[in-house]
């Protein structure tokens, strides 16, 4: 194992730490619970928007607070769901007057953790509620879900949540945006190389030179099937027809289109990527109005990518126009 690391068990709280030194005006770092929340803290007159999972995707999610975005986040270890406590806490701290969003990727081990977190939190008066988000088309069930995981398309159910918040939008009204995003927004994935948490020391899985998985999870969860590796416009092409035909987007709906690097992917790459699932969206009479090519939710240092489509309106697009701030600086 080749990484910047000290002690791999003070891995996560050295990094949290640092991203708080960074954003001394933006962020509060409380250690205990792996929080991140708002230097301003919550708005009483606005919902608060919280989310957390394992570490090693970033910057989901810790990266993604601030106005405009997540009001608060708590990481697990690598890979692991957060505490039972800091999600109770993260729920604690950024309670508001008009109630709090829990955002949960649909993963067994963060469901469990942040239902008992919603459950103590509700029991002490906090108006808080929950919205599993399940964008990923690749397999039905995984090692770590029942149902579909939660995937790169998390970023815009953030995103529009967050600024429907900030605009001073109820909870009913804010988790209406959450189910309008999650039911238009698909995603799949592709890895090329696995990856190495630091407490682990070694790849999380095996995986030929000249091999891909197709429908990989951001943990290195087994996808659809293993082969060859293709031309990277064959790769695209099978991505885009499993997202496009999943919903079924129509020949005339507006769209993001975004292109996620799994942490160890040059840029350059995403591009050549992102330009065929441009051309294929005009093929199938898109209109691509938005698009985001970069690293939103990774898988340490994993080559790959994903393809995530949402389809818009007028709503969604005012609220991706929206400003924000946050550490990773990527809307």
């Amino acid at each position: 194992m080749k990484k910047f690391v000290n002690d791999p068990a003070q891995f996560v709280p050295e990094f949290m730490h640092g991203i708080a030194l960074a954003n001394p005006d933006l962020l509060s770092y409380t250690p205990e619970f792996q929080m991140i929340v708002r230097k301003s803290g919550p708005d009483n007159a606005k919902v608060s928007v919280v989310q957390g999972s394992g570490s090693g995707h970033e910057p989901a999610h810790v990266m993604a607070v601030g106005p405009g975005m997540l009001t608060g986040a708590c990481q697990g270890a690598v890979f692991a769901a957060p505490a039972v406590d800091s999600c109770y806490e993260t729920i604690k701290a950024c309670a508001s007057d008009a109630g709090v969003l829990v955002l949960v990727n649909n993963y067994q081990g963060d469901r469990m953790a942040w239902d008992m977190a919603t459950e103590m939190a509700v029991a002490e008066g906090i108006n808080a509620r929950q919205f599993w988000i399940n964008d990923d088309v690749a397999v039905k069930d995984s090692l770590y879900t029942v149902g579909r995981r939660g995937v790169a398309g998390n970023f815009f159910v953030m995103k529009c949540c967050g600024a429907a918040a900030d605009a001073g939008q109820s909870l009913d009204e804010v988790e209406a945006i959450a189910k309008k995003v999650n039911d238009n927004v698909r995603t799949m994935g592709v890895a090329l190389t696995s990856c190495i948490p630091p407490a682990k020391g070694t790849p999380i899985f095996d995986i030929g030179d000249d091999e891909m998985e197709v429908g990989v999870g951001i943990h290195g969860e087994p996808g659809r099937r293993r082969e060859k590796i293709k031309s990277a416009d064959e790769i695209t092409a099978e991505l885009f027809e499993a997202v496009a035909q999943d919903i079924p987007f129509n020949s005339g709906d507006r769209v993001a289109i975004m292109v996620n690097g799994l942490g160890g992917t040059p840029i350059t790459e995403l591009y050549v990527i992102y330009a065929k699932a441009h051309e294929l969206a005009e093929k199938a009479g898109y209109q691509v109005v938005r698009n985001y090519v970069g690293e939103y939710c990774t898988s340490l240092e994993m080559a790959g990518a994903s393809l995530t489509i949402l389809r818009l309106d007028a709503e969604l697009e005012k609220l991706l126009d929206a400003p924000a701030e946050t550490a990773a600086r990527i809307f």
